[in-house]
């Protein structure tokens, strides 16, 4: 039992140090010995758990896309309406990306190998294009406004506010500062007319 909890505890570091280095140096730049070494652990505890670097980096995406599925399911309960909930999860998904290393590292992992491993993305957009499709239905959004459209810009929106967090102009600005920044121009532009 001893060995088991030393060897969660042990995989959970690497998982943390992969994602760090990733987060800091991109795919490329990361290293299996630059994890190795911040985790604390040595080259052989690495390649017991991870045979490669894209068997680590799968990991990281699969552990946001836990994170970021659960997380976005909490933040949408309870809404009655589906446009208040879109706005929810698009908060709660720029809320990861400023305080989580793992969720970060996935999206940066989106950005620069568009096909590394399944993952993040399908952890949230599924369910943006759920809501919006319920918002659509509702009359919530302008009859121009098509929610595989919408759910595309929200997509890239969340894209550029994580890139120029990353960004040496946006350095400072979180992503959901940035979000709260451009949010009312897509708001006033998707959202029916009311009264």
């Amino acid at each position: 039992m001893v060995t088991q909890s030393r060897a969660a505890r042990t995989r959970e570091a690497l998982i943390r140090a992969a994602a760090a280095e990733l987060d800091a140096n991109g795919y490329h730049g990361a290293t299996m010995a630059s994890v190795s070494a911040a985790a604390r652990v040595s080259m052989g505890a690495l390649t017991f758990h991870f045979a490669s670097k894209r068997a680590l980096a799968q990991t990281v995406v699969e552990e946001a896309a836990a994170l970021t599925r659960a997380r976005t399911g909490t933040a949408v309960a309870g809404y009655t309406s589906p446009l208040s909930a879109v706005f929810a999860l698009v908060r709660c998904v720029a809320g990861l990306l400023d305080e989580d290393v793992v969720v970060r590292a996935a999206a940066l992992l989106a950005r620069e190998r568009p096909k590394p491993v399944p993952g993040w993305h399908e952890a949230w957009v599924p369910e943006l294009g759920r809501l919006l499709r319920e918002a659509d239905k509702a009359g919530e959004l302008r009859q121009d406004a098509r929610p595989d459209a919408v759910a595309a810009l929200v997509v890239y929106v969340l894209t550029a506010v994580e890139a120029y967090r990353c960004s040496p102009v946006g350095e400072g600005l979180g992503a959901q500062a940035a979000l709260e920044r451009l949010w009312p121009f897509v708001w006033r532009g998707v959202t029916a007319a009311t009264g």
